[in-house]
């Protein structure tokens, strides 16, 4: 029998690193050839790493959330045969180049917190009843109760005494949020009259990866970029009316329409009067990349977390093909069968909530781009026209911008071309 060494692969795309999110096997499961033994995930997307030979499942090394360097043994295999690995070289093998994330750290309290007295040998131990999770209250004559002195000044001050405060603390140890729900009068006779409690219960819940690397990014957007976000009201009427036009009229090959392939098509004639939308910001070489290509990122909410799927070169499609592409790109991120190169590159990003969206919002730009364009719920309202209300679809745009390179009035200007183009959506098609 021989060991054989399964290392992270070189993912391509300068990856020196990737986040373990899952493991398919365990230690001392057999396994066979091209069978998926877990997945990583870097910056753009999940990937399976595949056993290349049969074998039994002796370590695994790395824990779920770990981030693991590119050519760090992540699997030793038992196998038949020599394996890969001689045995000197298993006694010298150095362990994985796994980094766990920071560990989260203990609160320090204000002042030590006070043990208890000492119990006489002879004497007998109070055992507190438990309920939600805390010490019951009732503690006997003598039995210090645990707090912070921050805590037991406020019970002073509240005329409350200690012995009576259930504690959720370690040892019944009482804290503020105890002494709050005692004061409520959560405790006590209210239970009884109201049949009402305090839930004291907690959930810990590891923040591992997609959802780590979203907020990776969103630090990163939020903090490194100054953003500027302009709110404009779009009359849709007329577009809307075009749309179930075309749609009454579509072939039996051709996608439903939604708005969202018009507002890619109004963008993309946008954007030809305005490129420095259509960009890049690298801070490291401090260089702004414009694209004569538009690739616009479409935010997408999947089981695991919004991910931005691009549709690229949007420039060379018709509203149909934009439509289908789009569907595509969407069924293929909620199903997880979506590519990295599918996942990255874009230049521009539309965000929309569709239904449930608010009247407004205020979007984070998706690094390292500089303009993102945020879609809100439509709505009918009644709009003055010709001495007289007239019933209108409208819908808010809110649109960021990174205001290192995007002057305010820019924004502005960029907007309303936008705005011309999607109440008069025939000016849409006339470039096309």
């Amino acid at each position: 029998m021989g060991e054989y060494v399964i290392k992270l692969p070189d993912i391509g795309e300068g990856v020196a690193e990737a986040e373990l999110v899952e493991w398919s096997v365990a230690e001392g499961e057999q396994v066979r050839e091209d069978q998926v033994l877990g997945s990583v995930m870097t910056d753009k997307a999940n990937v399976e790493i595949p056993s290349p030979v049969e074998g039994k499942v002796t370590s695994l090394g790395a824990l779920v959330g770990d981030t693991v360097a590119v050519g760090s043994i992540i699997v030793r295999l038992e196998v038949e045969g020599e394996g890969n690995h001689d045995a000197a070289d298993i006694e010298k093998a150095e362990p994985p180049k796994a980094v766990s994330a920071p560990e989260t750290p203990v609160e320090k309290t204000d002042a030590p917190i006070d043990a208890p007295e000492p119990v006489e040998a002879s004497s007998p131990q109070p055992t507190p009843a438990m309920k939600d999770g805390a010490v019951s209250a009732f503690r006997q004559k003598g039995d210090k109760p645990l707090a912070a002195p921050s805590v037991r000044a406020r019970a002073l001050k509240s005329g409350v005494d200690l012995r009576i405060v259930p504690g959720s603390g370690p040892i019944g140890r009482i804290t503020h949020e105890d002494l709050d729900v005692f004061l409520s009068g959560q405790q006590g006779q209210t239970h009884a009259a109201t049949g009402l409690s305090a839930n004291m219960s907690k959930q810990e819940t590891s923040v591992i990866g997609l959802r780590r690397k979203i907020a990776q990014r969103m630090v990163q957007s939020s903090t490194e970029i100054p953003h500027i976000t302009i709110v404009e009201e779009f009359d849709v009427t007329d577009i809307e009316r075009l749309r179930a036009s075309l749609n009454s009229k579509r072939k039996p090959d051709q996608v439903k329409l939604t708005l969202l392939p018009f507002l890619m098509r109004g963008l993309v004639e946008t954007l030809k009067s305005y490129p420095q939308m259509n960009a890049h910001y690298d801070i490291e070489t401090n260089k702004l990349t414009q694209f004569g290509g538009v690739h616009i990122g479409v935010a997408t909410q999947t089981e695991r977390g919004l991910i931005v799927p691009v549709a690229k070169h949007c420039e060379s499609l018709d509203i149909w093909a934009q439509a289908a592409e789009v569907t595509r790109l969407s069924e293929a991120a909620r199903s997880g069968d979506i590519s990295r190169e599918e996942l990255s590159g874009s230049t521009i990003t539309l965000s929309s909530l569709g239904a449930l969206g608010g009247l407004a919002s205020t979007p984070i730009i998706n690094y390292p781009e500089v303009a993102i364009i945020g879609v809100n719920k439509m709505r009918i309202v009644p709009i003055w026209i010709d001495e007289k209300f007239v019933p209108r679809k409208v819908m808010n745009l809110s649109c960021s911008f990174d205001h290192r390179f995007i002057d305010g009035w820019d924004a502005a200007q960029f907007i309303q071309t936008l705005k011309g183009l999607i109440e008069s959506p025939a000016e849409i098609f006339i470039g096309v």
